[in-house]
């Protein structure tokens, strides 16, 4: 599947990390569908992005609002076969603090924009690419979920964070299971920090990860995987550890290493 191909739709994709994706989108030759709930900024970012981008407000946690976008942006975009899930939150605070307890409903808040936001859109965009004609590899489409290196070395503050993240980790390889059958590749990436103006810092400013995540669409890749990249951790995402265990190979033809920092297709 070539990018400049791509009809693409970006939860998040006003600012930061889903803006830099849909900037590489749009460059390579693809049309892009920015989802945020920010007016302004998704405004602004198609004003930026030109004809090939159009916005649609959404908020990724109501079901209904999200599988009215997608279909608005399958008929603006004339067809879907990417869906790249950026939108989400990375709230910090302490289970027990100096104010007390963690709250439920903040737990719950960022369970529901991080993860289950995350698979509505998924689950929306897959089913729309099932209606696709494979090209000539088989291919109907690719999803890409953001999670982060929190889901596998959380730090103090981010037991919310981490368990969203976490729980995306934990879909991707029966989602990639699930659509192999239909030629839907599932990529999940574990970034580190990205500057991102919601998280208060400069939008787009991280140019490795965006790249990596908007090249997805040009490989060619039968299964899905976890691709850990960024800076945030203190040891390389790739590097071998003496306490990896050996690789495995799954009936659907990706390799797995399971380890602290990737869950990889070869």
């Amino acid at each position: 599947m070539l990018i400049q191909d791509t009809r693409a739709i970006v939860s998040g994709g006003a600012s930061g990390l889903g803006l830099a994706v849909a900037e590489l989108v749009v460059a390579a030759g693809g049309k892009v569908a920015l989802f945020d709930v920010n007016d302004q900024a998704g405004v602004d970012a198609v004003r930026k992005l030109g004809p090939a981008a159009s916005f649609h407000k959404v908020d990724v946690t109501v079901e209904k609002a999200v599988a009215a976008a997608v279909a608005a942006a399958i008929t603006t975009m004339g067809g879907l076969n990417l869906a790249v899930s950026c939108a989400g939150v990375g709230w910090p605070k302490r289970m027990v603090g100096k104010e007390g307890t963690m709250p439920g409903d903040f737990f719950r808040k960022v369970i529901e924009i991080n993860l289950i936001g995350t698979l509505l859109l998924c689950k929306e965009a897959a089913a729309a690419m099932q209606q696709n004609t494979p090209n000539a590899a088989g291919e109907r489409g690719a999803l890409v979920m953001t999670a982060s290196v929190a889901a596998f070395d959380g730090q103090i503050g981010q037991v919310a964070y981490a368990a969203s993240k976490g729980g995306v980790v934990g879909m991707t390889l029966p989602m990639a299971r699930e659509l192999a059958s239909s030629g839907i590749r599932v990529v999940t990436i574990a970034p580190g920090l990205v500057h991102d103006a919601d998280a208060g810092g400069p939008a787009g400013r991280s140019a490795r990860f965006p790249r990596q995540a908007g090249a997805v669409p040009a490989a060619s890749r039968p299964a899905g995987g976890i691709r850990a990249t960024g800076g945030s951790d203190r040891r390389e995402p790739d590097a071998e550890r003496r306490d990896d265990p050996p690789r495995r190979r799954d009936p659907h033809g990706a390799a797995l290493v399971i380890s602290d920092y990737r869950l990889g297709s070869d």
